[in-house]
């Protein structure tokens, strides 16, 4: 088949045609690519922030077609058109019956790029692939577990579908499943890529009163207001905490990362209130650590940090649930999506990720 290989961080991603992958094994099915997002997970394993073994195919934010099922599979058929997911819930294990399935077992593939029993499936003159944050959809093919895909009604165009993937999907379920956002909240929200403007309108959604956010590019803070925050911080004008507590009097009641850096997270629990909420959404580099005030005032304050995966989703509830959204109105999907590129123009795709130009782009293949 097809796919966009890395074969060392730092360097152009390819294209090959020489990439073989297996039929579907028990449990499992094929499904063929139509669109896959640009995700600044993927940038981080490009740039080598995220080290990784190689080569790999990247893309973890898909949407496309069953192609193939294998023995056992009984929710999936060739035809159906589908939302991928990076923590496909295998339903039995610690986790998943406790409820929390984005922490499924599965969901190790993410940082292993491979099954759980270190195949990928995938091969290229006889030698391994591996498979991007456990999806690598920037192929024309992937395979993965029966849940790893999510069916979706036959008229919801899969472009729009694909960003619920991972963008919509963690940023929306980071204030409404992770944080519990209730209606009335004040919340802050630091970063506004796909991830964060999914975030801002996660807090309309949940009824916050005030929507902070705060990010250096004048047009995604525009795009913001649009989604529904109400107060617009440019952090190189501003004293971001002092801004926060001025507007909010106390300081927020919930504050999101949604950069992936330590700086910012020690932002966001400066920026909350005593009994305020920090959310870590974002992917910080491996070597990045968080410094909080002296334990005994952490305590004193009872303020609260938890990190998100996945926006805490369980991607069989979630996917509908956002899909539900957007056909009521309640969910703008298109506006995430501002640019559209052939899968040959992958390397401006992610071009425009390190540029900060528009929120998502949509690779077609």
């Amino acid at each position: 088949m097809r796919a966009a290989l890395l074969e060392a961080p730092g360097e152009a991603i390819v294209l090959s045609d020489d990439v073989d992958i297996e039929d579907p094994r028990a449990g499992e099915v094929r499904v063929r690519i139509t669109h896959c997002g640009a995700c600044h997970s993927d940038l981080s394993i490009v740039d080598g922030t995220f080290p990784s073994a190689l080569p790999i195919i990247l893309g973890h934010e898909a949407a496309g077609v069953v192609d193939a099922v294998g023995d056992g599979v009984t929710s999936l058929a060739p035809g159906d058109p589908v939302v991928l997911t990076p923590a496909p819930p295998c339903g039995h294990c610690y986790w998943c019956v406790r409820g929390e399935h984005s922490l499924c077992v599965n969901a190790d593939a993410i940082m292993s790029n491979t099954f759980a029993d270190g195949t990928t499936r995938l091969s290229r003159d006889g030698a391994v692939v591996y498979r991007g944050l456990g999806v690598g959809a920037f192929g024309d093919y992937v395979v993965t577990q029966e849940t790893g895909a999510v069916r979706i009604p036959s008229d919801i165009p899969l472009d729009i579908a694909c960003v619920i993937g991972c963008a919509v999907q963690t940023g929306v379920g980071a204030v409404l499943n992770t944080a519990r956002v209730p209606p009335g909240a004040t919340v802050l929200i630091i970063g506004l890529g796909g991830v964060g403007l999914a975030a801002v309108q996660g807090a309309r959604l949940a009824g916050a009163a005030r929507v902070i956010v705060s990010d250096p590019v004048a047009e995604r803070r525009e795009t913001a207001a649009r989604f529904g925050a109400t107060d617009l911080v440019d952090p190189a004008d501003d004293d971001l905490v002092a801004r926060v507590l001025a507007i909010t009097e106390v300081g927020a009641d919930y504050a999101f990362d949604a950069v992936g850096r330590g700086s910012i997270v020690e932002a966001c629990v400066n920026a909350t209130r005593s009994g305020g909420t920090t959310v870590c959404v974002g992917a910080p580099p491996l070597e990045d650590v968080v410094t909080l005030a002296p334990a005994v005032l952490f305590a004193a304050t009872e303020k609260k940090l938890l990190g998100c995966l996945l926006g805490s989703c369980n991607s069989h509830r979630e996917v509908p649930r956002l899909l539900a959204l957007w056909r009521a109105g309640l969910l703008d999907l298109e506006a995430m999506i501002t640019t559209r590129r052939p899968l040959e123009e992958i390397n401006e795709a992610f071009d425009d990720l390190r540029a900060a130009r528009g929120v998502r782009t949509v690779l077609e293949l």
